[in-house]
C-alpha cells in the first residue's frame, strides 16, 4: 500500500476511534461512524479489517475505555508477575521477539561519536514514523505527527548527539516492516534494539517491556516493579523519554484513575494503540482480561554502568 494512502488510513481509524470513545455511552452504530470519517459503511467496513486485522463490530462490543478500567480491576499483578518471571506466548498482533542491548558506559559518555546511524520517514499502522537503525539494531523510534519531521529528527539528535546521521530509506524499511508486520503474519525472526539511557531509564523501560500486550499499567506499578515505590513521578519521566516507542511499550501506561494520561505522540494515537492490543481476536474465544496470550519480550539485563547484551528466556 502506497505510504500516502496508509497515513490515511491511520488519521480515519484514529478519528473514528476517538468517535467511538467520546459517544461509548450512545453506542453509535457502524453506519454512524463510517458517516463521521467520510466513508461508506462497506468501505469502512474493509478499511478497518484490513487494518485491525478484525471486525469493526467486534470492535464495537469492546470499546476502549471501559476495557482499560476493567484491566486495571483484574490486572492480577500482571507486571510484578511478568517483571520477575517473564511471559510466554504468540501475541494476537503478530509474534515479535525483541532482543534488546544497552550501550556500554563508554558509549553512554560519548554520546554516539564513531557511531553510524542509518534513518527513514516510514508508514506505520500508527501513521507515519521515523525509524533509526545501527549496526545492532533499532535505536530509535517516534511518529512524526502531531509533531513534523524535523522535531522528529531533532529529538534523534538529541539523543545521539555525537553520532553520524545518514538518511536511508531503502536501508531502514526492512526495520520498520519488521516492527510493524501486518495482522496474522508469521512468526518473525527477533528484532533488535540498540538502547541509550540512564540506569533508572534501562530499568523502567525494562519494567513496560514485560506488560503483556493486551495489559496496562500505572506509573505507580512501575515505581514499585524498579525497587522505589516513591519515584512514580521519575518513573513518569522515563516513561517519557523512552526513544524506541512501541517496541518499548510505554502507550500501556495510564493513569491509577483509569485515564489514559498523556503520551508524547499523542493521546488519540495512545488510544488507538491500546484499542487494538485489547480487541479480541476475531476468531478467538474472549479471555478473561489479564489472561491473554502474549509475547515475553527479552529483558533489559544491563545498564549504563555495565551494558550487555539482553537474553530471551
Amino acid at each position: 500500500m502506497p505510504a500516502a494512502s496508509e497515513t490515511a488510513d491511520y488519521s480515519r481509524i484514529e478519528k473514528a476511534i476517538r468517535f467511538l470513545d467520546s459517544n461509548r455511552y450512545a453506542q453509535p452504530t457502524l453506519t454512524q461512524v463510517a458517516k463521521h470519517v467520510g466513508l461508506s459503511e462497506t468501505h469502512f467496513q474493509k478499511l478497518f479489517t484490513r487494518w485491525a486485522g478484525i471486525s469493526p463490530k467486534r470492535f464495537l462490543q469492546h470499546q476502549t475505555a471501559e476495557v482499560v478500567k476493567q484491566l486495571l480491576r483484574d490486572k492480577h499483578s500482571v507486571l510484578d508477575a511478568s517483571y520477575e518471571s517473564g511471559l510466554s506466548g504468540s501475541s494476537r498482533l503478530h509474534d515479535l521477539l525483541v532482543n534488546a542491548e544497552a550501550v556500554t558506559p563508554g558509549e553512554y559518555q560519548r554520546g554516539g561519536a564513531g557511531l553510524v546511524i542509518r534513518y527513514g520517514f516510514h508508514p506505520s499502522p500508527f501513521g507515519e514514523c521515523l525509524i533509526a537503525i545501527t549496526p545492532r539494531g533499532i535505536c530509535h523510534l517516534a511518529f512524526v505527527h502531531p509533531v513534523s519531521r524535523t522535531r522528529s529528527l531533532a529529538r534523534l539528535r538529541h539523543d545521539w548527539p555525537a553520532a553520524e546521521l545518514i538518511p536511508d530509506q531503502n536501508g531502514t524499511r526492512g526495520s520498520a516492516a519488521a516492527a510493524f508486520p501486518p495482522p496474522g503474519s508469521s512468526a518473525a525472526p527477533a528484532l533488535a534494539l540498540h538502547v541509550k539511557g540512564t540506569n533508572f531509564q534501562l530499568k523502567v523501560w525494562r519494567a513496560l517491556m514485560s506488560v503483556p500486550d493486551g495489559c496496562v499499567t500505572t506509573y505507580g506499578e512501575l515505581a514499585r516493579a524498579v525497587g522505589n515505590a516513591k519515584a512514580s513521578r521519575a518513573v513518569g519521566t522515563a516513561v517519557g523519554s523512552n526513544p524506541i516507542s512501541y517496541l518499548i511499550p510505554c502507550h500501556r501506561v495510564i493513569r491509577s484513575t483509569g485515564e489514559l494520561g498523556g503520551y508524547a505522540w499523542g493521546p488519540d494515537r495512545k488510544r488507538v494503540m491500546l484499542a487494538l492490543e485489547t480487541t479480541p481476536d476475531i476468531d478467538a474465544t474472549i479471555r478473561p482480561l489479564g489472561q491473554r496470550p502474549t509475547i515475553r519480550p527479552a529483558l533489559l539485563r544491563a545498564s549504563a554502568s555495565g551494558a550487555r547484551r539482553a537474553h530471551s528466556a
